[in-house]
């Protein structure tokens, strides 16, 4: 039996600058899909998955982070004294009970991979989950990405990393794997290459924000020189990891969005809000009344 996964690894010490001026003072983050900021979505994604202990790694300019799972008591009592109950209880279920964070630096930024090793002590010697945040990942009537995966770790006992099919003339943008697959979802990983050139890449499946790694991904880490970008790639410690054990690539199901660019945030800002049970009629309704129009932005 494979040990449970307890923890994940929230990376979020880059600096955001293709959202300037909106991240110049507020983490890209926390920047919010509706109601909620990318980062909650990230969290909850992982308690769906029965992960307890959140790891952040963080840089000087991201405490906007750790106070929004922090408690804020004066806003609490606010709420309380005004007798505005579901806000308060929305407040106070950011971090549900029986979850907790870490807090690691990034000394410097130097890519995905150093920003994994940094949550080595914390992680310590167990198998975990790395979750970025700017790929939001809608499961709709599916269950959570991340507990797909879990699923497929619990009867695996291996790495398993998360998968979806991309145009080929953007593999360049991504880690691509070449699978061989086991069944119709689900391939062991037999080759994974950073940023692939299109005529190069070994295919067109993905890999998109979503890890689950054992340990011996840290020992890796340490001897992994700079790569692509002049930076530490988490891919090229995961091509040494398939030499000593097996990686699997998960084709989940559901729908991503990558809100590291402006038209998937706004992609998600729109669709999500549709979903949004105070206001999917309204705002269905505006967006019917805009495309009737002679808008013109």
């Amino acid at each position: 039996m494979p040990f449970a996964i307890r923890k994940a690894v929230f990376p979020v010490a880059g600096m955001g600058t293709r959202f300037l001026p909106a991240t110049k003072a507020n983490p890209k983050e926390m920047l919010p899909i509706v109601d909620k900021p990318l980062i909650q979505y990230a969290v909850e994604e992982a308690i769906s998955a029965g992960i307890t202990q959140m790891v952040f790694v963080t840089s000087s300019a991201k405490r906007a982070i750790e106070d929004h799972f922090d408690s804020n008591f004066e806003l609490e009592n606010l709420l309380a004294s005004k007798g505005k109950t579901e806000l308060l209880e929305i407040v106070r279920g950011v971090l549900p009970k029986g979850v907790s964070c870490a807090y690691v630096r990034q000394p410097e930024a130097l890519g995905l991979g150093h920003a994994v090793w940094c949550a080595r002590e914390v992680v310590g010697n167990e198998p975990f989950a790395v979750i970025l945040a700017d790929d939001l990942i809608d499961g709709g009537e599916h269950k959570s990405c991340l507990q797909q995966m879990v699923e497929q770790y619990q009867v695996y006992g291996c790495s398993v990393l998360g998968t979806e099919r991309v145009p080929p003339e953007e593999t360049n943008r991504y880690g691509i794997v070449r699978p061989e697959f086991i069944s119709e979802h689900l391939a062991q990983i037999r080759e994974i290459v950073e940023k692939p050139t299109p005529g190069k890449a070994p295919s067109n499946l993905a890999v998109v924000g979503r890890y689950l790694l054992t340990p011996r991904i840290f020992d890796l880490l340490s001897a992994t020189g700079r790569g692509t970008g002049g930076e530490i790639q988490l891919t090229d410690a995961i091509a040494k990891l398939l030499l000593e054990e097996s990686v699997l690539a998960y084709q989940f199901a559901g729908r991503r969005y990558d809100c590291g660019n402006k038209l998937g945030f706004l992609q998600a800002t729109v669709e999500y809000g549709l979903k949004h049970p105070d206001l999917r009629n309204d705002f269905l309704g505006y967006l019917r009344n805009l495309t009737h129009t002679d808008f013109v932005p």
